[in-house]
């Protein structure tokens, strides 16, 4: 016990000496354990507690509560993405090479805002998931959709902790512009049959998300062959969660728009009872769209 509380102040003797003082006192920024607490916390309730809560009831309808979630979801994304570019991408960032500045400069400081914000978003798309136990789809619960909102809180955490800002606030860059996108998708989804004809470009998101990590991937890794005063440790982390999410969604978008489909059974002879088919289900699940279904959530 001894050697793991001098272990514990030891880290924090380093968070302090080494962290952002910018970010130092803000909200969950002081220690990395509130927010492994929080994503610990979160697996355990989409994967265990929450399918065991709900076993026995009935499935909440949440059309109108998703529809408006998703809504702001998009304004929020929409608002990280415009902060991002007046920080530093629009008029003052290079794409080759950015160092992060840990003045007090106010387009510095509006990064560092901006990264914040961006770190708290990845806690507002928990309710994805929380939405999908209440309805009892478990099954679109999956290990894509969980690694990505278990993981992405407590790996934005270091950034803003010790980088917020320079040149892996490219990730976030391209991430917001993702989600508005994506968010956009989910809400027409949600609010029912009659968008359907709108939806026909659910593949292109998927398509889209593996986009930015190949993006995000070269544009991290450059780094290692020119010389940056940027944080080489920094240069991985960013570098192998785009390569990690790549190959997680090019499974997702193989399994999904690429196997082909199993034969259906050939229909039963017709007789003068039996009408010429009986239609089967027609792609909607509580007043909501299937498609909803086959689009990976979070990035």
């Amino acid at each position: 016990m001894a050697l793991i509380l001098q272990y514990l102040d030891d880290m924090h003797v380093f968070m302090d000496k080494y962290g952002d003082p910018r970010t130092n006192p803000w909200f969950l920024m002081s220690s990395p354990f509130p927010t492994l607490i929080i994503c610990l916390s979160y697996v355990y309730l989409v994967k265990v507690l929450g399918p065991r809560l709900m076993e026995n009831r009935k499935p909440f309808e949440l059309k109108n509560i998703i529809i408006g979630y998703n809504f702001l979801q998009v304004i929020f994304s929409a608002w990280l993405f415009y902060q991002s570019l007046m920080g530093g991408w629009l008029y003052h960032y290079s794409l080759r090479c950015q160092p992060v500045d840990y003045s007090d400069n106010p387009i510095a400081t509006r990064m560092v805002h901006a990264c914040w914000w961006y770190y708290f978003s990845k806690f507002t798309e928990f309710f994805d998931t929380f939405f999908f136990i209440l309805r009892k789809k478990n099954d679109q619960v999956s290990t894509l959709h969980v690694i990505h909102h278990g993981v992405m809180p407590m790996s934005v955490w270091f950034g803003v902790k010790f980088t917020p800002g320079g040149h892996s606030t490219f990730f976030g860059l391209l991430n917001t512009f993702v989600h508005i996108v994506m968010y956009t998708y989910y809400m027409l989804t949600a609010m029912g049959p009659h968008m359907r004809k709108y939806l026909w470009w659910k593949k292109y998101v998927t398509t889209l998300q593996m986009t930015q990590f190949v993006c995000i991937v070269v544009h991290a890794f450059q780094l290692l062959f020119i010389d940056c005063n940027y944080p080489r440790a920094f240069v991985w982390w960013i570098g192998m969660h785009g390569v990690m999410f790549f190959f997680l969604f090019r499974d997702f978008y193989i399994n999904s728009y690429k196997k082909p489909r199993k034969e259906r059974a050939p229909p039963p002879p017709q007789t003068s009872l039996a009408p010429l088919y009986k239609r089967g289900a027609n792609g909607f699940s509580n007043g909501h769209l299937r498609a909803r279904t086959v689009l990976p959530a979070g990035n």
